[in-house]
């Protein structure tokens, strides 16, 4: 069952952001636009509420559980921004808007990008354990949770890897091209 609901939230999301995007550039639809784009959050909220309910149904705790708590932490970290990222690209190209922001291509602007989007990853990371472990709490059973907790020690991969971009940054900064080359 929570399988079908992860899948079930991640088209999810996407249908809302299109729709939200399109009635917001296409339509002419705001109000409308801005109500599709502020329910995104809640696939998530019915993602972590279908986890505990399937856990506390008798599921045992395990990745797919962990699952919804990732998508929930990455919500909270990188939503927002996820959201304005996407809204600045389809208003370039479907609503003639500017050019989307990039982000520094060099410099200590670069290493400074790269540390904080390595910080936000972190704390996704920190949520997600914060989120399992109020999973069982709700559930009821946090000693059976033993097989969630690996899932999510496994994960501790992620921002060591993600580690590799602000070090290599720091450690090998890219020079900055002198205005006007």
């Amino acid at each position: 069952m929570i399988v079908a609901v992860i899948i079930a939230c991640e088209i999810g999301f996407w249908i809302l952001l299109g729709l939200g995007l399109a009635c917001r550039y296409l339509w002419n639809r705001r109000a409308l636009s801005t109500a599709l784009l502020v329910s995104v959050p809640l696939l998530d909220v019915i993602l972590l509420a279908a986890a505990v309910i399937d856990m506390r149904g008798g599921a045992p705790a395990d990745f797919k559980h962990g699952l919804a708590a990732a998508y929930l932490a990455y919500s909270i970290v990188f939503g927002h921004s996820t959201l304005k990222w996407a809204d600045a690209k389809f208003h370039h190209r479907y609503a003639g808007g500017p050019p989307p922001p990039r982000p520094p291509e060099a410099g200590s602007a670069r290493t400074r990008s790269e540390w904080i989007f390595w910080l936000r990853i972190v704390l996704a990371y920190g949520i997600a354990w914060a989120v399992v472990l109020a999973m069982g709490w709700l559930v009821g059973k946090p000693g059976s949770m033993g097989e969630l907790y690996m899932f999510l020690g496994q994960a501790a991969k992620v921002p060591l890897i993600a580690l590799i971009w602000p070090v290599s940054y720091t450690l090998w900064p890219k020079k900055e091209e002198p205005a006007g080359s």
